[in-house]
C-alpha cells in the first residue's frame, strides 16, 4: 500500500512547457491597466502605430521622389537646351557665313546665302542675351536641383557654411581660368574631390594637373599681373567635373570668352568683315571644345539622375521589421533617405 501514491505519481502526465503566446495570455490575465486596456492591447497598438507611420512615411518618400526627378529633369533638359541652341546657331553661322562670302557662285546665290546667315544671326543674337542673363541661374539650379538630390550622403539638416563653395564666374575670371587648356576639360577618371583644403599654393600643384596623381577636379590658383608667377596669398579653388553647378559655370565662362574673342565669326558678320581662314579655323576649334563641355555636364547629369533613382530605390524587408529598421539606419540610408530635420539653421 505505500508503493501506490509512488505508482500514482509516475501516472501523472509531465507538466507542458509554455511558450511565448502562453506567456503573453499569462501576462494579460494577470495585468490589466486602466478601462480594460491589457497587455495584448498595448502590443497591437504599438505594431499598429508602427506601421501606420511606416505607410506615411513611404508615401512621402515616394511622392518626394517624384519631385526630385521631374525637378532635375526639368532643370537638365532647360540648361541643355539653352547652350544647344547657342552652340548650334554658333555653328551654322561660321558655316553658311563663311561659304557666303568665298563661294564662287553669282551674285544672286551669295544674297540668298547671306540673308539665311543674317537671319541666324537675329536668333542667335535672342538666344545669346538669354542665356547671358539666366547663365549663372542655371547654375544655381543645377547645384539645388541636380548636385543636392543626387548626393546620397547629403543631410539638408546638417550644419554648414554658407559659402562651402567658393567658386563663381567672376572668381573664374579673376583666377584667368585658361578655357583651351586640355587640362581644363572634364573629365571623370581619377580621385574625386572630397571637399577639402588641400594646402597653400604651389608652382607645382598650379602648373602640374597631374600632380599627386590623376584627378577628377582642376587646382585652380590665383596669379599675380605681370609675372604670372602664383599668388600665395589667394587659396587654391578647386574645380569639381562632378559637380553640374561647376559645369554650368565653366560653360557659361566659357562661352563668353569665346564670344568676346577678335576675330570670331559672329562679331565679323555684323561688322561686315570677312573673316581670315586662321580666324575661322580657331574659332571652330574653340566650338568643338565647347562642343566637349556640353557633352560633358550632359553625361554627368544623366549619370546624377540615376543617382537619385538609387537614392530611392524600395526598401527591403527588413525596412518594416520594427527595430531592425532604426539598427539599419544607423550604418545606411537605405531604410531612411529622408531625414528629419534638427536644426534649422547651419
Amino acid at each position: 500500500m505505500q508503493d501506490v501514491p509512488r505508482e500514482i505519481k509516475r501516472a501523472q502526465a509531465p507538466a507542458k512547457k509554455s511558450g511565448l503566446w502562453d506567456s503573453i495570455q499569462s501576462w494579460d490575465s494577470r495585468l490589466s491597466v486602466t478601462k480594460g486596456l491589457t497587455i495584448v492591447t498595448l502590443l497591437t497598438g504599438f505594431f499598429g502605430g508602427y506601421f501606420q507611420y511606416l505607410n506615411s512615411y513611404e508615401e512621402k518618400v515616394g511622392e518626394q521622389a517624384k519631385a526630385d526627378m521631374a525637378a532635375a529633369t526639368s532643370t537638365f533638359i532647360e540648361i541643355s537646351n539653352a547652350f544647344a541652341e547657342v552652340q548650334m546657331l554658333q555653328e551654322s553661322i561660321l558655316t553658311d557665313y563663311a561659304e557666303a562670302r568665298t563661294a564662287k557662285a553669282d551674285a544672286a546665290v551669295m544674297q540668298v546665302d547671306a540673308k539665311a546667315a543674317s537671319d541666324l544671326a537675329s536668333d542667335y543674337s535672342k538666344a545669346r542675351t538669354a542665356l547671358r542673363q539666366n547663365g549663372l541661374v542655371f547654375a544655381r539650379k543645377a547645384e539645388i536641383y541636380i548636385d543636392w538630390p543626387s548626393d546620397l550622403s547629403r543631410d539638408p539638416a546638417a550644419p554648414r557654411t554658407l559659402d562651402q563653395d567658393p567658386l563663381t564666374d567672376m572668381l573664374l575670371t579673376e583666377y584667368n581660368f585658361d578655357c583651351d587648356a586640355e587640362a581644363n576639360l572634364p573629365h571623370f577618371k581619377g580621385a574625386i574631390f572630397d571637399g577639402t583644403d588641400h594646402g597653400p599654393p604651389n608652382e607645382e600643384l598650379c602648373t602640374d594637373p597631374t600632380a599627386n596623381g590623376p584627378k577628377a577636379y582642376v587646382d585652380l590658383c590665383a596669379r599675380q599681373r605681370g609675372s604670372g608667377a602664383v599668388d600665395p596669398l589667394r587659396k587654391v579653388v578647386n574645380i569639381n567635373w562632378w559637380s553640374a553647378k561647376h559645369h554650368v559655370l565653366i560653360m557659361h565662362h566659357c562661352f563668353e570668352a569665346l564670344r568676346g574673342r577678335p576675330g570670331a565669326a559672329i562679331d565679323m558678320n555684323q561688322s561686315g568683315k570677312q573673316p581670315l581662314p586662321k580666324q575661322q579655323e580657331d574659332y571652330k576649334e574653340r566650338l568643338n571644345t565647347q562642343a566637349r563641355r556640353i557633352d560633358a555636364y550632359m553625361t554627368l547629369t544623366m549619370a546624377q539622375l540615376e543617382r537619385i533613382r538609387v537614392k530611392y530605390r524600395p526598401s527591403g524587408f527588413l525596412c518594416h521589421v520594427p527595430l531592425a529598421r532604426d539598427v539599419i539606419g544607423l550604418f545606411s540610408d537605405q531604410c531612411t533617405p529622408i531625414r528629419t530635420a534638427v536644426s534649422e539653421r547651419g
